[in-house]
């Protein structure tokens, strides 16, 4: 799929607007619903329109080539009284509307008013190299895809991004700094309290994931605006360094969850230790309460618990399913958006537990929702087996 991937990136980058994202059970045939068609964030309105809408209803039509390979006709259709924008129209055979198509990247971007190229992504491998393509997280879609220099974060964080700035000594601090930064900064910014995250740790891991991001792209920008604006010595200078940014950006991706995740633990004062080793050198990302316990024949094994993450996870959770032999369920914190009945039901036969941010739990076919862990349930868990 590698050659969607780089169509649908150039698409993303070529584009006068485009957005993206996770296909929920709602837009696909994974649930009874009567509605057809792919449902998009209001905020997305300037897909079609000029201006923001103020009619109750409106419609417009338009042609979208989807893969680069086939047409079908659409329709926007935007709904003042529901709060709802809907893309419908495809037809009866429209091959990316079944339910093994949930927690797929739609991808789609506006060529003129009235075509417009879509785009599926289905692996978890193309879904990162998009996002690290188009610098964006995972955390951001459902939305338009802001250009590289567009968006600017809040004044709050923006001064406190700056003087972080000035205080580096290198051109890009370790990931560990990058997320105490971007949370300090947030908490700084906005007063949140330990009590605060108490009562909501799923809203507030997602808050310093976005300002985390924000922080990396005002690094970003502030690295590389002179590196822009002088021509390359060669195409091989200029491949060297475009892999040196992409890669940079999807190894802190994956780093970055665990360090926000590693805060919220402590902000309940778990016990836990992260990256210990277990059987066959196999270190999975979190053990409850910790390496000594797993490791210790007289601790009770009812007690131990296993977490991994990642951000996204559709086709790489089985790799976590030999990281700790003493523990029958794993469990795996995510930020993929909806994964499909068929995967959910193949993860639990193998005793996987997903974990996932409780704004992302609608995303999910609703017979699975009673079984999958928000962080906050998650953290309660861990914390009766700690009493």
């Amino acid at each position: 799929m590698e050659n969607i991937l780089n169509k649908a990136i150039e698409a993303v980058q070529t584009s006068e607007v485009a957005f993206c994202k996770f296909l929920s059970a709602n837009d696909t045939k994974a649930t009874k619903s009567h509605q057809s068609g792919y449902l998009i964030g209001v905020s997305a309105w300037s897909l079609f329109l000029d201006k923001k809408p103020d009619a109750h209803i409106i419609k417009h039509n338009a042609k979208i080539k989807w893969q680069d390979d086939f047409e079908t006709s659409a329709t926007f259709t935007y709904y003042k009284s529901k709060g709802e924008l809907r893309l419908t129209g495809f037809g009866k055979k429209f091959p990316f509307r079944e339910e093994d198509n949930v927690g797929d990247l739609f991808i789609l971007t506006k060529k003129t008013k009235e075509y417009f190229e879509g785009y599926i992504l289905q692996s978890s491998e193309d879904i990162d190299d998009f996002f690290a393509a188009v610098n964006i997280s995972s955390t951001q879609t459902n939305a338009i895809i802001p250009k590289q220099f567009d968006e600017k974060p809040e004044d709050k964080l923006l001064k406190c991004f700056h003087h972080f700035l000035l205080t580096l000594k290198q051109d890009f601090p370790p990931t560990i700094d990058l997320a105490t930064t971007a949370r300090n900064c947030y908490i700084n910014s906005f007063s949140k309290a330990k009590n605060i995250i108490q009562k909501n740790p799923d809203q507030e891991i997602l808050n310093w994931l976005e300002t985390e991001f924000k922080l990396f792209k005002t690094i970003e920008n502030d690295r590389y605006s002179s590196i822009l604006k002088s021509p390359f010595a060669s195409v091989e200078d200029l491949i060297t360094s475009a892999n040196t940014i992409l890669n940079r950006r999807k190894s802190r991706a994956g780093k970055s969850l665990e360090h926000h995740l590693s805060e919220i633990f402590n902000c309940f004062e778990l016990q836990y230790s992260s990256q210990s080793i277990t059987e066959d050198n196999k270190k999975p990302d979190f053990l409850f309460p910790g390496s000594d316990s797993y490791h210790n024949p007289l601790f009770d094994n009812n007690k131990l618990i296993s977490l991994a993450s990642k951000t996204t996870c559709k086709d790489r959770w089985r790799q976590i399913l030999n990281e700790a032999d003493k523990i029958k369920t794993k469990h795996l914190f995510t930020l993929q958006q909806g994964i499909s009945k068929n995967q959910l039901q193949e993860m639990y036969k193998y005793d996987v537990c997903l974990v996932v941010p409780e704004p992302f739990l609608k995303n999910f076919p609703i017979e699975f929702r009673d079984k999958i862990l928000t962080l906050e349930n998650f953290v309660h868990h861990v914390k009766k087996t700690q009493m």
